[in-house]
């Protein structure tokens, strides 16, 4: 009987670790045990966006497979967790490296062999993503979405260093807005978030434009939390580097690599 009540009980335990609630609950503890500062600059460590997520887990026919570079994993401010919790088990695949597929990749060469496997990455023989039949449309079947996520020279080091996905249709996204992004500096105008990008991009592709919206809820929860207290400890806007710079604003020296970044970005980035 005794042994009986232990098994339901770890078992309820199971369900409420896999809960909203419990993720809301780590993160304020998370928040609470590094005192909710960095140091003596007084800013937040962890932010808690749970309550942006939707209310069910989205479950669109097409999927997202992100191909992440290892420093993008170790960043604070990671947008790809809000897509794995946003979207149903499944929709939301990540495969970690600098070279793909490798045998580690446990089904990525598949993945990347099926028809309907498109790249998002503004090659020269990129076709505007809006231009793609939607999900449905003339028998179209969803799609496999492949994100790179990294820095734009992280990504585009992925990009020359895996052969297999110069095979993809590569794709844009055209008419870019700015970035929502609003706590954290993007290097041009038309650059956005992982989350952005695959929000914008996923809604397109499954002609649904409230899907973008849904997705885009945490992020807008995170924003809201943190630029108010940034702004009530002195801080402003953040406008692009690349914007900066044309209004030679930019507060530091522009160096090598910089330069060259902003020289080589297309115009619209994803």
């Amino acid at each position: 009987m005794m042994a009986q009540m232990i098994r339901n009980q770890k078992t309820q335990l199971g369900y409420w670790k896999r809960s909203k609630l419990w993720i809301m609950l780590s993160c304020l503890m998370k928040a609470i045990t590094n005192n909710n500062r960095k140091n003596e600059e007084m800013r937040p460590v962890q932010v808690c966006w749970c309550p942006g997520l939707p209310k069910h887990r989205l479950n669109p026919a097409s999927r997202i497979v992100i191909l992440q570079h290892p420093a993008e994993a170790k960043r604070c401010l990671r947008t790809v967790p809000m897509l794995t919790l946003a979207l149903e088990s499944g929709k939301c695949l990540i495969f970690r490296g600098k070279k793909f597929p490798l045998p580690k990749h446990e089904g990525l060469a598949e993945i990347l062999n099926d028809e309907n496997t498109i790249l998002l990455y503004p090659s020269p023989d990129a076709v505007a993503l809006d231009t793609l039949d939607p999900v449905g449309i003339n028998k179209q079947k969803a799609y496999n979405l492949v994100l790179l996520d990294g820095t734009w020279p992280q990504a585009k080091a992925i990009y020359h260093s895996s052969p297999a996905l110069y095979f993809l249709r590569a794709c844009k996204l055209i008419g870019v807005p700015t970035s929502e992004y609003v706590i954290r500096t993007q290097p041009t105008e038309g650059c956005l978030s992982t989350l952005e990008t695959g929000a914008s991009a996923l809604s397109i592709l499954e002609g649904d434009p409230e899907l973008r919206k849904k997705m885009l809820g945490p992020l807008h929860y995170l924003c809201r939390q943190v630029y108010k207290f940034q702004l009530e400890n002195g801080a402003v806007t953040h406008q692009s580097k690349e914007f900066l710079i044309k209004q030679k604003t930019y507060p530091k020296l522009i160096g090598k690599r910089l330069a060259k970044q902003l020289r080589i970005l297309p115009d619209s980035t994803a």
